[in-house]
């Protein structure tokens, strides 16, 4: 009698940076399980992604930097990581690896990754549409497939001949079209009756150190002369809000 042998498991690293893609990665690793059921993911992520059942390695948190000045006094950490995170994966040798924004850290992995046998896709589009359009020319050799969040970026990925889908924004399904804004009002905790500010300092920690203060002044500002006004503001992460709290407090 011929045992068989069980298939394996499909087997997905992936990495997302900062919050917004913590977002968008751990709703891919929700619909791919509906799919796969045992299904493995590990890589770098946040909380949503850990909940989904990513096993993260490095937190998202270490790649939430931007621009030259936040970037330079993290690069060391940060070459080390990639590193660190290339050598897993060439030996671990997944089904395929799948970078989730951060372009600048996930894009030159994925190409070393696909010039070592490994599939690799990337999931939202940088904007190369818009400006710096030569950059698609890299990315065709970094990836095997674009995931984008809009139908005008797929058509322009296509226009140069990369495999590429469109699998919309997943807020177009968390939000309603036609929001009860006295529900959710009332889910806050604040008066129906008054006007509401929404602040939006950033979700990561370097944004909530330079604008907290700005944005508080804002407020200050606004109140002298809309004495009613109530103002609500998202947290993107413990850490951020944790901060966020201190510099309000001081």
């Amino acid at each position: 009698m011929k045992i068989k042998t069980p298939p394996k498991a499909l087997k997905i690293a992936i990495v997302a940076g900062e919050a917004s893609g913590d977002l968008l990665a751990s709703g891919l690793i929700e619909e791919i399980l509906k799919r796969v059921p045992d299904a493995q993911f590990y890589g770098i992520g946040g909380n949503r992604m850990k909940t989904a059942g990513c096993s993260c390695l490095y937190p998202s948190e270490k790649l939430s930097v931007m621009g030259l000045v936040e970037v330079l006094p993290h690069l060391r950490e940060l070459l080390s990581i990639r590193a660190s995170l290339y050598r897993h994966i060439l030996h671990d040798r997944p089904d395929v690896f799948i970078g989730v924004d951060a372009p600048d850290f996930n894009l030159p992995l994925a190409r070393k990754l696909k010039m070592a046998g490994i599939k690799t896709i990337h999931y939202v589009s940088p904007s190369v549409w818009a400006w710096r359009q030569k950059r698609v020319f890299k990315i065709a050799k970094s990836i095997d497939r674009m995931l984008t969040l809009f139908p005008f970026e797929a058509e322009f990925y296509r226009q140069h001949g990369i495999d590429v889908r469109c699998v919309g924004h997943p807020l177009a399904d968390m939000i309603p079209v036609n929001p009860d804004k006295e529900q959710a009002r009332r889910k806050l905790g604040i008066a129906i009756d008054r006007p509401v500010l929404g602040l939006l300092p950033g979700s990561r920690l370097s944004e909530i150190k330079r604008l907290t203060k700005p944005f508080l002044q804002a407020v200050r500002l606004c109140q002298t002369k809309y004495p009613e006004l109530q103002c609500v503001t998202p947290m993107a992460t413990d850490a951020v809000e944790a901060l966020f709290r201190k510099q309000l407090q001081q």
